[in-house]
């Protein structure tokens, strides 16, 4: 039976996406079967994340609607073969009720390790359709202030739910925490008081390249500590520290 966990977040912007995807590649890379399934009807993006765009045939509506099997709507990544995508789809003609999403998840949890569904921002409809099959939720938050408010508010309610919470720092700037000039991981995850399960940097590339050293490396962490119970954090600060430190500080803030 797979671990069914929605990756959330309190507002847009937040990454949540984007970790959702390099997630499920990071927990692929260690062999084991993880489907991604986007629940942000009408405004999906996760196959375009995972550049899928152009093999979607069926989607996450036409298998409630019965229009096909679950398995014939799944994608699988060109590069990990024990990954797969479930995409949504642009428009909807009727509401998607949260228990047909439970019926979905229950014809295809047996067949893979994890399900990470990736959720709509916000705390309306969407999201309790989303987070409704879940047993645990991982809460993407950026290290601004506004974020962590946001994020609190996520939190409570996925309390009030019984749900499980991790907490995800994205978009960490090593330079600016060295400086005295952003939050770190570690002031987030006091605010928040929820267990810490990774702190992912900020990347200069718009797109999902996960073949960047230091993002790579810190969805690895990251996935290690999802699936052994670890709470190694990725460091993003110790490089922009000391005299080296200092210049490299410099260097980027001249780039």
């Amino acid at each position: 039976m797979a671990r069914i966990i929605v990756i959330t977040s309190g507002k847009g912007g937040a990454g949540k996406t984007t970790v959702c995807a390099n997630l499920g590649i990071a927990l692929a890379r260690k062999s084991l079967r993880v489907l991604l399934m986007d629940l942000d009807i009408g405004l999906n993006n996760l196959d375009v994340v995972m550049n899928v765009e152009d093999k979607v045939v069926y989607d996450f509506i036409d298998v409630v609607e019965n229009r096909c099997r679950p398995s014939q709507a799944f994608i699988t990544d060109e590069e990990e073969p024990t990954l797969c995508i479930m995409p949504s789809c642009k428009i909807a003609k009727r509401q998607v009720s949260p228990d047909a999403v439970k019926k979905v998840i229950l014809r295809v949890s047996d067949s893979f390790d994890y399900v990470l569904i990736d959720c709509p921002a916000g705390l309306d409809v969407g999201f309790r359709r989303a987070v409704s099959s879940a047993a645990e939720a991982i809460v993407v938050v950026t290290p601004h202030l506004s974020g962590v408010r946001d994020a609190d508010k996520t939190i409570a309610q996925l309390q009030a739910l019984g749900i499980s919470v991790n907490v995800v720092v994205n978009r960490v700037r090593g330079d600016l925490v060295a400086g005295g000039e952003m939050l770190s991981a570690f002031e987030v995850f006091s605010i928040l008081g929820h267990t810490a399960l990774g702190v992912i940097p900020e990347s200069d590339e718009v797109n999902c390249n996960i073949n960047l050293h230091a993002r790579r490396k810190a969805y690895d962490v990251l996935a290690d500590n999802l699936h052994n119970g670890t709470f190694n954090m990725y460091d993003c600060v110790s490089p922009y520290k000391g005299l080296w430190g200092r210049f490299r500080r410099k260097m980027k803030r001249n780039n």
